[in-house]
């Protein structure tokens, strides 16, 4: 990579750093053009170089932290020899991501990425193919063994993640009548129940 390259990806990294630090300081509509490129010192003109828009900006963001989580599911499940003990690993690495990168998680859990998923669901799903693999691959091997019920593939991930997220949300949202600790101990075995054959 050459010198022009690594000034340009570092350049990028910083706006994409700063624009998370500003999301966490200041929410959403914080998040300016102004207000990402005065607290990076990075000039409005390489904002728009790098990532066309705020919003490009954004769903950059979200991507990167998309990525990174997706990464951490998957390695939780590289241990696991179980149905059972993976979904007690995936559950709880799901709730630590959210516990230990609070803005980012902020960000991947709001109305906006929502909005930006629902509208670009096929283009990012086919983008996140990669990361998502180890999950399906992970989900069809212990459905052949016998240990999950054979449940359409969309469906099965609703069961799994779908109160993971809704919890996750509820933490986030600062209303604090939810215990992450509680809920990793909780969650696996009811989620587990509802995959059992």
């Amino acid at each position: 990579m050459s010198p022009k390259q690594q000034r340009g990806l570092a350049t990028a990294d910083l706006l994409l750093d700063t624009a998370l630090r500003v999301y966490a300081d200041e929410g959403e509509g914080g998040v300016t053009v102004l207000a990402v490129t005065r607290a990076s010192g990075v000039s409005l003109g390489s904002l728009y170089h790098h990532f066309g828009s705020i919003d490009g900006l954004l769903d950059a963001l979200a991507q990167r932290w998309l990525e990174r989580m997706l990464t951490e599911l998957a390695a939780s499940l590289r241990g696991p020899r179980t149905a059972r003990t993976g979904i007690r690993a995936l559950v709880r690495a799901y709730l630590a991501f959210v516990r230990e990168h609070p803005a980012a998680a902020l960000l991947l859990h709001s109305a906006r990425t929502d909005r930006r998923t629902m509208e670009r669901g096929k283009e990012l799903r086919d983008a996140q193919e990669a990361r998502l693999s180890p999950f399906a691959r992970w989900l069809d091997a212990h459905v052949e063994s016998g240990e999950l019920a054979p449940i359409p593939p969309a469906l099965m991930e609703s069961l799994v993640l779908g109160p993971v997220v809704a919890v996750a949300r509820r933490w986030l949202s600062g209303i604090d009548d939810v215990d992450l600790d509680e809920a990793a101990r909780v969650l696996p075995d009811r989620i587990w129940r509802s995959l059992a054959p």
